[in-house]
């Protein structure tokens, strides 16, 4: 079984990685971290999804890489991922409360959004760091969602912490009415394009 650093806190990504026989040991900020993970996130003016989604993962990766280097672990790849969800284009981050998530469900409710998820794998280098990316381009489709229903499913807690106020692979499976894309990809992690990268780094997933 091959293993590398997952800098992400997301148990899906781990949970996929593990079912694609590649072990992970997380690689998180701790005391030793300056990085600031609000200011990261933040969407530049006039920025576009699809530029937003892929910067942020790079200065993920950075620091992911940095983090390594300073705490003087093993050597082995790294892997970071970020997933934003785009009506048109507006980003629908992660829900600050549930008024929040119902807002932005409301927002989704009969209409075809976009899931970008890009995702990217650095090595420490003595020289200069490596690093391979790739994104992910998805579309979902949601019925008509009435209020009632978007209450229901925002007192579950299911929402929070979720890109767009939704899990595909929870309880709002059985809104999406058409999709096209990864599958995986709209979990938070692409299948194809992730075991590319990682063959790129030298761990291959089968």
């Amino acid at each position: 079984m091959s293993w590398i650093y997952l800098a992400s806190q997301s148990p899906r990504r781990r949970q996929l990685l593990e079912q694609w026989n590649v072990q992970c040991e997380l690689l998180l900020p701790g005391d030793d971290d300056d990085t600031d993970a609000e200011a990261l996130e933040e969407v530049l003016p006039g920025e576009s999804p699809l530029r937003y989604v892929e910067r942020v993962t790079r200065l993920k990766l950075d620091a992911a890489l940095a983090r390594l280097r300073r705490r003087g672990l093993p050597p082995a790849p790294v892997l970071c991922a970020d997933t934003t969800v785009a009506l048109g284009r507006e980003i629908l981050g992660k829900p600050e409360s549930p008024i929040d998530a119902a807002r932005m469900l409301g927002r989704l409710s009969g209409q075809q959004h976009r899931v970008l998820t890009s995702v990217a794998v650095g090595v420490v280098r003595s020289r200069k760091d490596q690093a391979w990316q790739a994104t992910s381009r998805s579309t979902v489709t949601f019925e008509a969602l009435a209020p009632a229903r978007i209450k229901r499913y925002v007192n579950t807690g299911e929402p929070m912490g979720k890109a767009g106020a939704y899990a595909i692979q929870g309880l709002a499976a059985t809104w999406v009415s058409h999709m096209t894309g990864s599958y995986s990809g709209i979990m938070g992690l692409p299948a194809h394009e992730t075991a590319k990268l990682l063959e790129q780094a030298g761990i291959r997933v089968l």
